[in-house]
């Protein structure tokens, strides 16, 4: 995750010194009967004006770096890292970045057919009834395994098509008859989540206490961990977490190094409760999801 970040750095820091206008970019990563996945990299900020358009497919972005601001007539949400953006094919969307600049997503998208065809046979109504789904437990393995391949390229054995299908099916079964209305928030509450947001990603293995990210908030602690958690879905421990653990996810697909370090380099003070938290997140070991990655 690192990486990821660090290359949404670069794309931002070569925007600046040429004073350019914030622009979104996107790569293909794999294609096929029904379906493609891209990088997508934006640039922009808040001196960048708002852009509305139009989903060309059924859409569903991880949210891998960076975050922003997304409304469509379901709402409007904060996404943030480990997030999912969620769009109908033919509904209009609007993407913002008040309070930040930049993000990076892996984009999934479905002819409408195909999508079809997955809630069918999932059982499933077709369609979203929420503009966002928060980082949640249950799309932990399928966002790591999304990740490593952004990050590995060939070097691991990964089927995009069969890691969208996944994709598809779990978030259509978590949103199935959640709210079709988002809340709104205040723009300032907004930024003011977008801010902690923004120094976790940044720092996410220091030691950062619920008093530090509500001053940096300016919020008292009471009022910061309600507003977090409305936001983001998450309490800022979860959401801590659960940055580390995909971050050292990320770490087993690109290397050798052994378990013990990456585990004290991604802030867990012991090997033991780094395992215990691994295997809760992704349902697996560190050894044993690097080992299905290089299969």
């Amino acid at each position: 995750m690192a990486k990821i970040a660090a290359e949404l750095e670069r794309a931002v820091a070569r925007k600046n010194l040429h004073g350019l206008a914030g622009t979104a970019q996107g790569w293909i990563l794999a294609t096929g009967p029904g379906f493609v996945v891209s990088d997508v990299l934006c640039t922009s900020g808040p001196q960048d004006r708002a852009f509305e358009e139009e989903h060309s497919h059924v859409s569903i972005a991880m949210v891998v770096a960076g975050s922003f601001q997304y409304r469509n007539s379901l709402g409007k949400v904060l996404l943030t890292p480990g997030s999912l953006l969620l769009g109908d094919a033919g509904k209009s969307f609007e993407c913002g970045h008040e309070h930040g600049v930049g993000d990076r997503c892996i984009a999934f998208k479905f002819d409408v057919d195909y999508f079809e065809t997955i809630a069918k046979d999932a059982g499933l109504r077709p369609e979203f009834v929420a503009p966002r789904v928060p980082a949640l437990r249950e799309l932990a393995p399928v966002f790591a395994k999304a990740c490593a391949g952004l990050t590995t390229g060939e070097s691991i054995d990964l089927d995009w098509e069969e890691l969208g299908l996944e994709l598809a099916s779990q978030v259509l079964r978590i949103t199935d008859g959640s709210q079709r209305k988002a809340p709104e928030y205040s723009p300032s509450a907004v930024a003011r989540v977008s801010r902690v947001v923004r120094v976790i990603e940044q720092q996410p293995y220091g030691k950062l206490t619920i008093g530090d990210l509500a001053r940096t908030a300016h919020l008292s602690p009471y009022h910061f961990l309600r507003v977090f958690q409305e936001q983001t879905g998450l309490t800022p421990h979860q959401f801590i977490l659960r940055t580390r653990l995909r971050n050292a996810a990320t770490g087993l697909a690109q290397g050798d190094r052994k378990i013990i370090d990456l585990a004290l380099d991604c802030g867990f003070e012991d090997v033991s409760n780094f395992n215990r938290a691994y295997r809760k997140e992704f349902g697996t070991t560190p050894r044993a999801f690097r080992t299905e990655l290089r299969a």
